[in-house]
């Protein structure tokens, strides 16, 4: 069984930057001289690439940022962080001390930043700050950090999974609806199959979004990946048919090209939108495939299918996805950064962002908005409001993430090559990724 350099290193990294010490932890910017009593007016603001580009995000955030100075006098340094590096510049800054005021996390994040003690805790005052925690859906409060202690950051996007499916490409096939268990999916993926066309488009080379599915199937089949008590438990039984599952799409089902295993940038959504692909699994995909020409009177929008109908966690149809808002704990401009979170979590500013990025407000008070009524937006607010879970909030999560989203994506590049996947195959690139959980 072949082991990538990348596994290691990214393992060997994840692990010590979160066992770090980050008492000296802090960020920020500050043009006020040391002693004085005059309110900083800067702040660093590292922001998830949640836009079609990092100039998107750029042309979407500049102007709310001047909005936030002219109201406050608070300058923002912005600094837009692509996802395949994002945890990592986030880990470094919590060993270094050398990190933003104010910053975005993947919400699946939450519990193990919060374990670096590095992050600002959200206690009742600090909520209080920002119009209180009632503000937010119980769902995206449900991804802000570990149980029982005060929440690690506060809600800003909220997205969920969902199935794409081409409607002309459906109707040329047969196909009469979108398919609600995964051997509808697959029945109706080899009818789209063939002249150079596949049924699904599936991003087999990031390990981040592997993990996702990998939960989302594995709740499906009764797994957790970690036990009652925190600790790993990936080559379970569940945990084993559920990344099989998904990586048979490609090496059993064969309805996702080879070269999916490759895909980490979002090469699905653009095949999906070229009619290259009839189906596509995303978070809030609308943004991206318009950007990509395709128009959303011709895709359709249903909730991700399940092993068969019934209800419970077994019927989970996609994590709970989202982006939190985390302030360092030790910037040197605490008041500017909870002005900053109060401002960017308003109603105002949730129907503003949210609605650029086709994403789903936290806040409750701004999904009134008819901006979040579109067909795509009233099924992924169902599905989180009522079908969803959030990823095991433990400390070793974002190791999970890395490890099991790594081993998938061996799997792919196993069946991408001609290799057989089996059972037995699975479940020792699992066991071998829970080895290195201990290490």
């Amino acid at each position: 069984m072949r082991r990538s350099r990348a596994r290691t290193v990214a393992t060997a990294t994840l692990a010590a930057a979160l066992t770090a010490v980050t008492a000296a932890c802090g960020g920020g910017s500050s043009t006020s001289d040391e002693g004085s009593n005059d309110k900083p007016k800067e702040l660093t603001y590292w922001a998830s690439n949640q836009g079609t580009s990092i100039a998107h995000d750029k042309q979407v955030l500049t102007p709310e940022l001047k909005r936030f100075e002219k109201q406050t006098g608070i300058k923002v340094k912005l600094e837009v962080i692509p996802w395949d590096s994002l945890l990592d510049r986030i880990l470094a800054a919590t060993s270094s001390g050398q990190g933003p005021d104010v910053l975005n996390i993947g919400n699946t994040w939450s519990a193990s930043l919060q374990a670096t003690g590095a992050l600002l805790p959200w206690d009742e005052a600090h909520l209080a700050k920002i119009g209180g925690a009632k503000r937010f859906t119980p769902s995206a409060l449900a991804a802000t950090g570990a149980e029982g202690k005060d929440p690690a950051a506060v809600p800003i996007y909220s997205l969920a999974y969902g199935l794409y499916y081409n409607k002309k490409m459906f109707k040329d096939a047969g196909i009469d609806g979108p398919p609600t268990t995964w051997g509808e999916l697959v029945k109706a993926g080899k009818k789209l199959t063939g002249d150079g066309k596949y049924g699904l488009a599936v991003e087999g080379g990031d390990p981040v979004e592997n993990s996702h599915h990998a939960f989302i199937l594995g709740k499906q089949h009764g797994a957790d990946f970690f036990d009652s008590s925190g600790k790993p438990d990936f080559d379970s039984a569940g945990a084993v048919k559920a990344v099989k599952q998904y990586v048979d799409l490609l090496a059993n089902d064969k309805i996702a090209a080879p070269g999916n295993a490759e895909y980490a940038k979002r090469e699905t959504i653009r095949d999906f939108a070229t009619g290259k692909a009839g189906m596509l699994l995303w978070q809030a995909a609308a943004t991206s495939i318009k950007s990509n020409g395709m128009k959303q009177d011709e895709y359709g929008v249903a909730p991700l299918p399940v092993q068969a109908p019934g209800s419970g966690e077994k019927g989970t149809k996609s994590m709970v996805a989202g982006i939190n808002l985390a302030v360092f704990k030790n910037t040197d401009n605490i008041d500017g950064a909870m002005e900053f979170v109060k401002f960017m979590t308003s109603d105002k500013e949730q129907r503003t962002l949210n609605a650029a990025y086709g994403a789903i407000p936290p806040v409750e008070a701004a999904q009134s908005d008819k901006a979040f009524d579109t067909p795509d937006l009233k099924v992924l607010r169902e599905v989180l409001n009522t079908a969803s879970a959030p990823l095991p909030q433990v400390p070793d999560e974002s190791k999970f993430e890395t490890l099991v989203g790594t081993a998938t994506k061996e799997l792919f590049a196993d069946a991408a090559a001609g290799r057989k996947v089996t059972t037995e195959s699975v479940r020792k690139e699992l066991s071998a990724a829970q080895q290195q959980m201990r290490k």
